[in-house]
């Protein structure tokens, strides 16, 4: 294991892509589509969604609803503020509107938990895939296509998984060529939904690793759930 600070956002890394494909194998394309309860988001037939920002650029589309800030980010949009960043451009990084990033920024008190909506295994897979397809683009690629329209959405599970990990082998073997002064470089990711352009690449990573690990969490209680439906 690396000691270093790349090395060891790596090994986490790793360790997390194991685990998660050995979670998926044998996904089939029923599970893939299943929704415990209803009003989940998931990957719907363009023209059949009902979410208000479902996006794609083919036949399948993935649920995406109004924006907003949820409770367990309340955090980090102080952090922002703290930081120097204007209430106008955490508006922008968010696709919310400045009253509502004053009203985060001026709450008080205990945070209520999220209230958000189910989403599919084939969504988490969806959502993971473009934001990492998205997410190498605009660090190592020619930073000019949208991560929205990345990503051709499909039903089938095998499909899906396989077009999945060959991205995500595609941002590790970019992510292990960084060097420590890139690390620190703010502003060497400039994917243009967050706040990756004023960030150093290292909590760039940082993040990238979380948002894998807890949506990999989240793929494999469903598939507990799936084995003993009913």
């Amino acid at each position: 294991m690396g000691t270093d600070r790349l090395g060891l956002l790596l090994d986490q890394f790793d360790c997390a892509r194991e685990r998660a494909q050995v979670r998926l194998t044998g996904l089939g394309d029923e599970e893939y589509l299943w929704e415990p309860v209803p009003d989940c988001w998931s990957i719907r037939r363009r023209g059949e969604a009902t979410t208000a920002r479902a996006f794609g650029p083919g036949d399948w589309v993935l649920d995406l609803g109004a924006p907003d800030i949820p409770p367990s980010e309340y955090a980090e949009v102080a952090r922002q503020a703290a930081d120097g960043m204007s209430v106008a451009k955490i508006a922008e990084d968010w696709s919310v509107s400045v009253r509502r990033v004053e009203e985060v920024l001026a709450h008080t008190g205990p945070v209520r938990p999220d209230r958000t909506p189910i989403t599919t295994i084939a969504w988490r897979l969806g959502h993971l895939h473009y934001g990492f397809a998205g997410g190498w683009e605009w660090a190592f690629g020619e930073r000019r296509r949208d991560p929205k329209l990345m990503v051709d959405f499909t039903p089938d599970a095998s499909l899906a998984l396989e077009r999945f990990w060959a991205a995500i082998d595609r941002w590790r073997e970019a992510v292990a060529g960084v060097t420590e002064e890139q690390l620190d470089t703010v502003g060497f990711s400039q994917y243009p939904y967050g706040s990756d352009p004023d960030d150093p690449f290292v909590d760039v990573l940082w993040g990238g690793n979380l948002e894998f690990i807890h949506h990999m969490s989240e793929i494999a209680l469903l598939r507990d759930l799936w084995q003993h439906r009913g």
